[in-house]
């Protein structure tokens, strides 16, 4: 869908560069991608570019709406890296600078990028010198929770239309050429790692379940360089004979392209849950600390969540993931039962 007339009547002559800022970590960023799609619609011909932080900029590869991607190195000479950024932004002369983030270092090039409007959250530090300033809130005046892209679309809303759009990733012919000889046969895929202990279903209860996923079935473990061990360790239980770990072996886009076909993705609440958002995977996204209340749930047509049946006063126990259960007994996962986890097989 292209050249639809925006409510607000903005046209193309005021539109012909964008940039989207989100640096935050690797599920933020493929959240973000919804906002890129809905502005391509809008705008097809518009130059649009889009902000990360090293390591995520991949995620972007030959992507067909894209300009450029502009990185920022976070992890060396920070502030250094910020204002050479700040000096490309302001030499790229754009119309519309897109701030999906409340911290101050975005908020700063935000407001000083020289953008010709500038739209980010009211909870920004910088935002008394956006352009536009947009209300952060979880929840609607009546209650509804909001799903992070819907939050997000808030920014967009005003020269789009009222409808968010669902993140996108784009893996291209050579991403699916490279998974398609594990894709011979039937397969799920298992993500078992996440980077905080509270959000990651324990590999105890990875194996038992494993052990009980029909023998019809090829098992792949994905995840990234840091998720090698874990996988290799559940590999090394034999709990399963057709168990292989491709952890480390695949990019981003090609750890999508094999979630696509698979017949069910498990995933805890992390970024492999928005990769099978990003391209319409059947997912399964385990819950333990955290709460799809939070509004980063699973997008996907064919979706599920599996958590504890049992209502435990101390769930959740922060909006984000811990790096221990505070209580000891880590309950919201070891409650979870290998029938829930099947039942979406």
């Amino acid at each position: 869908m292209t050249n639809k007339k925006c409510p607000h009547s903005i046209s193309f002559a005021t539109m012909q560069k964008i940039l989207i800022i989100q640096t935050a970590f690797i599920g933020d960023v493929v959240l973000a991608t919804g906002l890129l799609e809905k502005l391509h619609q809008y705008y097809p011909k518009a130059k649009i570019d889009f902000l990360v932080r090293r390591g995520n900029e991949s995620l972007f590869n030959n992507h067909p709406f894209l300009n450029e991607v502009l990185i920022w190195h976070k992890k060396e000479s920070k502030y250094k890296n910020l204002i050479k950024l700040l000096i490309t932004i302001r030499k790229n002369k754009y119309d519309f600078v897109i701030n999906l983030q409340r911290y101050a270092a975005t908020g700063f090039l935000t407001a000083f990028s020289g953008a010709k409007t500038t739209i980010g959250f009211d909870k920004n530090p910088f935002s008394s010198l956006f352009s536009q300033k947009i209300k952060h809130t979880f929840r609607t005046n009546d209650g509804k929770i909001l799903h992070e892209i819907e939050r997000n679309h808030l920014l967009i809303k005003a020269i789009t239309d009222a409808q968010p759009a669902k993140p996108k990733l784009h893996p291209n012919e050579m991403d699916f050429a490279f998974v398609a000889p594990y894709q011979t046969s039937p397969y799920i895929c298992i993500a078992p790692a996440s980077v905080w202990f509270t959000k990651q279903f324990p590999y105890e209860k990875w194996v038992s379940f494993i052990a009980q996923v029909p023998n019809t079935y090829n098992i792949y473990l994905i995840g990234g360089s840091t998720d090698v061990v874990l996988c290799n360790k559940i590999v090394e239980t034999k709990a399963h004979p057709k168990v292989t770990s491709m952890a480390g072996k695949l990019n981003f886009l090609q750890s999508a392209a094999l979630q696509k076909g698979a017949t069910m993705n498990y995933v805890n609440d992390s970024a492999p849950m928005h990769f099978a958002s990003s391209v319409n995977a059947p997912v399964a996204a385990v819950y333990c600390s955290t709460i799809v209340d939070f509004g980063y749930g699973p997008l996907s047509d064919n979706s599920h969540v599996v958590e504890t049946k049992e209502a435990l006063p101390c769930r959740p126990c922060g909006l984000h993931g811990k790096k221990a259960c505070p209580l000891g007994h880590f309950n919201c996962a070891n409650k979870i039962t290998n029938e829930q986890l099947l039942k979406e097989l």
